[in-house]
């Protein structure tokens, strides 16, 4: 599991086009989804933090956070830009942030509540995808660009390619440099 700042030093122009997208409107701004108990899927809206240094999210408590703390896995949607289809997909595991000085530099990067009932996690990137499409093309006309960035320390990958080096290489097998079509 990759860090944000790993993740950004890996593919930095994916990582900044994700943040653009996620924070569009300001603060950031997107559809967390987690897993219920039952092993469903639960969404809902959250405001992400973007630094340098990592991807975080403050959680109130709710079913969310709950599904955090029990189960880690997450994904993260970006909400949809008035102009476009672009999207914006991180998804991973999120660990309970519990180091006070990380805490409290965070609330005041966020402008958290000082007094909320929420607690902060770090998301992790497992993978990482960015789909832009044209703009002015019909509904329906044209292909997505798209871009998928998967963490290569993850499982080996199912197959050997020798034309792709290991290094460059996602836990599906393929090279997470180059555009998924």
């Amino acid at each position: 599991m990759a860090s944000w700042s790993e993740f950004a030093a890996d593919e930095p122009r994916l990582a900044d086009e994700i943040r653009l997208l996620m924070q569009q409107y300001g603060p950031g701004f997107g559809y967390l989804a987690t897993v219920r108990a039952d092993g469903g899927p639960r969404v809902h809206p959250v405001s992400p933090v973007i630094t340098d240094d990592g991807l975080w999210c403050f959680v109130i408590d709710s079913p969310k956070r709950r599904d955090l703390e029990r189960d880690g896995r997450y994904a993260l949607h970006s909400f949809p830009p008035e102009e476009s289809d672009d999207e914006a997909y991180v998804a991973g595991r999120a660990r309970p942030v519990t180091d006070p000085a990380t805490v409290a530099r965070l609330a005041r990067v966020a402008r958290a509540a000082p007094r909320g009932d929420w607690r902060l996690f770090e998301f992790t990137v497992d993978v990482a995808m960015l789909t832009r499409r044209d703009p002015v093309a019909q509904p329906g006309a044209g292909r997505p660009q798209m871009r998928v960035w998967l963490d290569p320390r993850g499982a080996a990958p199912a197959r050997r390619d020798p034309l792709v080096a290991d290094g460059r290489r996602g836990r599906h097998g393929f090279d997470t440099r180059c555009p998924a079509a």
